[in-house]
């Protein structure tokens, strides 16, 4: 794809209509509010969404309810909500698990779940990681039972986004031709889900219990571990994107405290180390935004297609690090007054360092590109 790539009109406004919505629903207040209600969102904020942006649709087909758009306009709703700190099941259900039964193909499948999803009406998530953690979809064990499309889960997932609420679990298990991907209820008897106590307490996390749980297979059998591949992927390349709108924030609120904070008589940014060190950040900030951006637009085109996992891999890698960085030079240019639970800095901290793990750190991701290229 070309190298040269910026939004149209519609984009700019569309990110502009998405500010105002979590200017006015994601306040530090709300956000702490969500990080201590069992739920970790407000239903009346979640429906708001969709009943004004209609978000939980955005990358749904047209066919199945919701808005048909692509990774670009996830990308600036991400970023968006990653400045805001949005927190919702969102990134669960309108991303992960609609990439997930999209890539799958399983039509039916998609009929049946994606309007819900789209709709807002019912949340949606994947189980993929257990116990050693790795996000690879072709280390899953749990074990799938069965046949003609009705099987028997049995086994433990572990750090499952938005798990604890979720109508739908999608659920990546082993039978006897391989990998598969599996739907179950988040109310079927033998499911049992507990929530994880969390260092980003934003994002909830929870461990999926399934003892002889009844489930349906999505999909073709023994064939989910490429479609998973891809869904992760492109859920990856979204969640780049949130890392830059987070680490913008942090820029955002260094530099207006270093202009406000005075000593000797004089702004802190005045001061020759702390003016490098908020340029070191916006170079860091800019950069993985150029990676997130060209992410986005390489995952739009199809002409990228196998490019695509080295895309994500170097992309997941260089945001992670440079949102990490950001986030903790805020806290060091606050004088420390970032680690105090009053202020907002430590939270952005904290979402830095869950969003480093989630879908693999930089180490792993490197490690990806490095297996691609063949070193």
């Amino acid at each position: 794809m070309s190298a040269v790539f910026e939004f149209s009109d519609e984009q700019r406004e569309f990110r502009d209509m998405v500010r105002r919505f979590l200017e006015t629903h994601s306040t530090e207040t709300s956000v702490r509010e969500w990080m201590d209600d069992d739920g970790g969102y407000d239903p009346a904020v979640w429906k708001d969404m969709a009943g004004q942006l209609g978000l939980q649709g955005l990358i749904v087909p047209e066919a199945h309810g919701g808005q048909g758009f692509g990774p670009v306009e996830l990308a600036i709703v991400l970023e968006e909500m990653g400045h805001f700190l949005f927190g919702s099941p969102f990134l669960a259900s309108a991303v992960l698990a609609v990439n997930a039964l999209v890539e799958a193909g399983d039509e039916k499948a998609a009929s049946d779940v994606l309007p819900a999803i789209a709709s807002g009406e019912q949340i949606a998530t994947l189980a993929l990681c257990e116990a050693e953690g790795s996000w690879d979809p072709t280390s899953v064990t749990l074990s799938a039972k069965g046949g003609n499309g009705a099987f028997r889960l049995s086994g433990e997932k572990r750090y499952v986004l938005s798990g604890h609420v979720a109508d739908v679990v999608l659920v990546a298990g082993r039978s006897e031709a391989g990998v598969s991907l599996f739907l179950v209820r988040g109310d079927a008897p033998g499911l049992e889900r507990s929530p994880v106590p969390a260092l980003d307490m934003t994002r909830k996390l929870a461990t999926l219990r399934f003892d002889d749980v009844e489930a349906t297979l999505v999909g073709e059998e023994g064939g989910a571990a490429a479609s998973l591949s891809r869904a992760l992927d492109r859920t990856t390349i979204a969640l780049a994107a949130e890392q830059v709108g987070a680490t913008q924030r942090c820029l955002d609120m260094a530099v207006e405290y270093a202009k406000d904070r005075f000593q000797f008589g004089r702004p802190i940014g005045a001061f020759q180390a702390i003016k490098h060190k908020c340029a070191d950040m916006l170079l860091e900030l800019e950069s993985a935004r150029s990676a997130a951006y060209y992410a986005s637009f390489a995952a739009a085109d199809a002409a990228s297609g196998d490019d695509l996992e080295e895309i994500t891999a170097l992309t997941k890698g260089y945001c992670s690090e440079a949102f990490l960085q950001v986030a903790a030079e805020n806290i060091q240019i606050h004088g420390g007054i970032g680690f105090t639970w009053e202020h907002a800095a430590h939270l952005y901290y904290r979402r830095a360092k869950s969003t480093d793990l989630l879908f693999g750190d930089a180490a792993h991701q490197r490690g990806r590109l490095a297996g691609r290229i063949g070193l």
